[in-house]
C-alpha cells in the first residue's frame, strides 16, 4: 500500500473518517470562529492573454455570479441526520487480574455507544442513501427529519464503495435527483450538505479540485472471497466537510445529485482543505441495486491489469505509455471469449479516457451484467477496438 498523509474520518469512531460524530463521551466546547469570504470575480481584462488552450472570449459569463440558494435550499430539505446505536465487542489487558486474583488478563466486554452521520434522500416513498460507515454494526438506526425522529431499516450495504441504502417508513419526501457525475468540470461550483459536528443541515460551498481521485481509504476491504473489490474514484473538492458530513449531499448548482461526502484529507482529524465524495453515477447504480436485489451485481473483466507509465511502457516494448496494461487473461472470465491479448493497452471504456486502473474500476462499477462495452485498445502500434458483453 502506498505511503499517504490522508488520515480518514468514519462516523463508527475508529480512525478519522469523515463519518459519524462520536458521543461516547463529552468534550469540553469549542469556539468556532466564521469567516466570510467575497464570492466577487474581476472580469478579465481585454489585454489580459490566457495561458491556456481554452479562449475565454468564447466562453459563457453570464451566470458568472452565481446564486447557490436555490440549490443550498433543495439540499437542505432532502438531507437528513442519522443517529445509529451500535455494541462492539473488546478484548482488555489487566495483568493484575492474573497476579492476585489467577484469573486470564485478557477479558471480553461489550462497549455500547452511539454515532451519527448524514444520509440522502433519493425517493419519495423514503429511500435514503448514506455511507456503509455510518450504519456498519448498528442495532438501531434513526433519522430525524425536520425534528421529527423516524425508525429506519437497512435495506443493504456495499463495502466496496462505502455506500448503504436505509429507508423509513414515510411517504412523499422532498428527495435529490441524481445528476451525471461524469459531466462534473474542474473549477464548478458544488455544495457539501450535511451534519457536520452534530450542526444539523449545514451548507458548505467549494470547487471540483479533482476527479477520479484514489486515497487508498477502501484498500483494507479487498475481499474476493465476499466479492468485495474496492472502488476508488472521488471527487475532490474543497468544499468544507467535517465529522459528521458523512453520508451527506455533494450538489451541483441544479440542486442535483453528484456525489456522497465520504472523507476528508487532514493531519487532525478536521477539514483542513480537501474533501471527497462518491461520484453520483456509482451511487445510482449502487443503491438501485441495493433496493431492487439487496446486493450489488458486479461485472469484471476478467483480466489482470497494470497502470502504464513510461517505464512499464519501456520494459514491456509498449508503444504507448497511457492506459492501463492487460497482464493477464482470466480463464473463463469475460475477457477469455473476446479478442483481447496479454500487452494490450486499454485506453478507453465506450470513448471514456482512461488513464488508471482505479478509472477503468469506476467504469465497470455502473456496468451491469448484460451490458456491452467498447474498448478502445492499442496492441502493437494499432489502435482498434474491442466489444464485450459483461456478464
Amino acid at each position: 500500500m502506498k505511503t499517504t498523509f490522508i488520515k480518514l474520518v468514519a462516523a463508527s469512531g475508529i480512525g478519522a473518517l469523515a463519518g459519524g460524530f462520536m458521543v461516547l463521551s463529552l468534550s469540553p466546547a469549542h469556539t468556532n470562529q466564521v469567516a466570510t469570504v467575497s464570492n466577487e470575480i474581476e472580469a478579465p481584462q481585454a489585454i489580459v492573454q490566457p495561458v491556456s488552450t481554452i479562449d475565454l472570449k468564447e466562453q459563457d459569463f453570464t451566470g458568472i455570479y452565481t446564486n447557490l440558494t436555490p440549490a443550498s435550499e433543495k439540499g437542505a430539505e432532502s438531507v437528513v441526520h442519522i443517529t445509529k446505536q451500535f455494541t462492539r465487542e473488546e478484548i482488555t489487558y489487566d495483568p493484575f487480574m492474573k497476579l492476585f486474583y489467577g484469573e486470564d488478563a485478557y477479558q471480553k466486554r461489550q462497549r455500547h455507544g452511539m454515532a451519527s452521520g448524514s444520509g440522502v434522500i433519493v425517493s419519495p416513498e423514503g429511500y435514503i442513501v448514506t455511507n456503509n460507515h455510518v450504519v456498519q454494526d448498528a442495532n438501531k438506526i434513526s433519522v430525524s427529519i425536520d425534528g421529527n425522529s423516524y425508525s429506519a431499516t437497512l435495506i443493504g450495504t456495499d463495502p466496496s464503495t462505502d455506500l448503504a441504502v436505509i429507508k423509513i417508513n414515510k411517504k412523499q419526501l422532498p428527495y435529490l435527483e441524481f445528476a451525471d457525475s461524469d459531466e462534473l468540470r474542474l473549477g464548478e461550483w458544488v455544495l457539501a450538505v450535511g451534519n457536520p459536528l452534530n450542526l444539523q443541515t449545514t451548507v458548505t460551498a467549494g470547487i471540483v479540485s479533482a476527479k477520479n481521485r484514489t486515497i487508498d481509504l477502501l484498500t483494507s476491504n479487498f475481499d474476493p472471497d465476499k466479492n468485495v473489490f474496492p472502488v476508488e474514484s472521488f471527487i475532490q473538492t474543497d468544499a468544507a466537510v467535517n465529522s459528521g458530513n458523512s453520508g451527506g449531499a455533494l450538489v451541483n448548482q441544479r440542486g442535483e445529485l453528484v456525489g456522497i461526502n465520504t472523507a476528508i484529507a487532514s493531519g487532525n482529524g478536521f477539514y483542513t482543505g480537501y474533501s471527497f465524495a462518491i461520484p453520483s453515477n456509482i451511487v445510482k447504480k449502487v443503491a438501485f441495486d441495493l433496493i431492487q436485489f439487496g446486493e450489488v451485481k458486479r461485472v469484471q473483466l476478467g483480466v489482470n491489469i497494470m497502470d502504464n507509465n513510461t517505464e512499464v511502457a519501456k520494459a514491456k516494448q509498449l508503444a504507448t505509455d497511457k492506459g492501463v496494461v492487460i497482464t493477464g487473461i482470466l480463464e473463463g472470465g469475460n475477457a477469455s471469449s473476446a479478442d483481447l491479448k496479454e500487452k494490450d493497452v486499454i485506453l478507453s471504456v465506450d470513448a471514456r479516457t482512461i488513464k488508471t486502473y482505479n478509472q477503468l474500476q469506476a467504469e465497470l462499477a455502473v456496468k451491469q451484467p448484460g451490458d456491452i462495452i467498447r474498448l478502445g485498445i492499442m496492441r502493437g502500434e494499432q489502435q482498434k477496438t474491442v466489444e464485450l458483453m459483461l456478464d
